[in-house]
């Protein structure tokens, strides 16, 4: 079973460069979308034997998260149940027989740090809610987590160690979330490799591989045995970030 996570950029400005082609290609059983930036309604984009489902923001044209997928929910969620937390539509969770699976958009604590104090607070919330999660079955957490976890995972920590992303407090909460029971699957599989899945649209970042890894799959421990492979795609292009993969047996 094949897992796909894209940070979009905009749904309706990359499906102008190629998007339904790369989604066919990818050829996957979940594809799971973030920064939509839409509202209900404003685009009309289906797959044959797909069924879609969108959480949207309250705010237009800001954040939102999508899944695709071939296969029927046993039930859908939207959010994570925490008021504050629910109307930027960061979160979609959609239940199978054997697990969860959480599409999340995790918000940036922006330029100066300044919303890292909502970050924080976001973070045990969410925390909390795969968690509750795991008590039931396996969980798979897939999106941009807005997180460069350890310095293999980006191209120049020394200089970013206070920007957003790549913080202490920031990394310690990614920290806690592994320590909670779940795996970093690409870095489980991949331990010493440098590959980046974001790379800025200034100073020919991509161009120069100046990126950053802060797209992932994690997995819960009592669902780790069934990963089998995983990937990032940093040759498809469209989005300033790239697909990341999952597959699990």
């Amino acid at each position: 079973m094949k897992f796909i996570s894209w940070n979009v950029n905009g749904l309706r400005a990359v499906c102008g460069k190629g998007f339904s082609d790369i989604f066919v290609g990818l050829d996957a059983d979940f594809v799971c979308l973030q920064e939509t930036k839409l509202q209900s309604g404003q685009i009309d984009l289906e797959f044959p034997g797909y069924t879609s489902y969108w959480n949207y923001a309250d705010k237009k044209g800001y954040s939102g998260t999508v899944i695709y997928s071939r296969h029927t929910p046993l039930s859908v969620t939207y959010g994570i149940g925490v008021d504050e937390f629910d109307h930027e539509g960061r979160v979609v969770t959609l239940e199978t027989d054997d697990f969860y699976l959480v599409n999340v958009y995790t918000p940036n604590s922006q330029d100066g740090l300044k919303r890292l104090d909502w970050r924080m607070r976001w973070e045990d919330a969410f925390r909390a809610y795969v968690c509750s999660l795991t008590e039931q079955k396996g969980v798979i957490i897939c999106g941009d987590m807005n997180v460069a976890h350890e310095e293999i995972d980006l191209k120049n920590p020394a200089a970013n160690h206070f920007n957003a992303g790549f913080s202490d407090e920031e990394r310690a909460k990614f920290s806690d979330l592994l320590a909670s029971g779940f795996c970093d699957s690409w870095r489980s599989r991949h331990p010493d490799e440098v590959k980046y899945s974001w790379w800025s649209y200034r100073m020919a970042a991509r161009e120069r591989n100046v990126g950053w890894r802060i797209d992932y799959f994690l997995v819960s421990e009592n669902f780790a045995h069934r990963i089998s492979g995983t990937e990032i795609h940093n040759g498809i292009f469209g989005s300033d970030h790239c697909p990341v993969e999952l597959v699990i047996g």
